[in-house]
């Protein structure tokens, strides 16, 4: 069984007991979340639409980070311009605790 959720503009496939990073959310280390469920699907079929009102996905938050440097560096040649930056995505990671449906 696996779930379609959506947190931060994406969506993520999880399964119950799946580690996610997803974009940093204002939750403190151990705080127990709901994520809003798109679909699901099992050995029955797929839901979605209508269908998923009572559908719920719990989530723990597990760590709180950034992830690796990503160095910019723009230049024009024959100019004498440049310009380096760097830049560290901050993030969530999520453990998904269950998915009901």
């Amino acid at each position: 069984m696996f779930a379609v959720v959506a947190t931060g503009g994406k969506q993520y496939t999880v399964q119950e007991g799946d580690i996610i990073k997803v974009e940093k959310l204002d939750n403190k280390i151990g705080d127990k979340i709901e994520l809003p469920v798109l679909m699901i699907s099992d050995e029955n079929g797929s839901k979605v639409g209508n269908k998923l009102k009572n559908a719920v996905c719990q989530a723990e938050v597990v760590a709180q980070g950034k992830e690796e440097k990503v160095v910019v560096f723009k230049y024009k040649p024959k100019k004498n311009e440049r310009k380096k930056q760097g830049h560290r995505q901050p993030f969530t990671q999520l453990k998904i605790l269950s998915v009901k449906g």
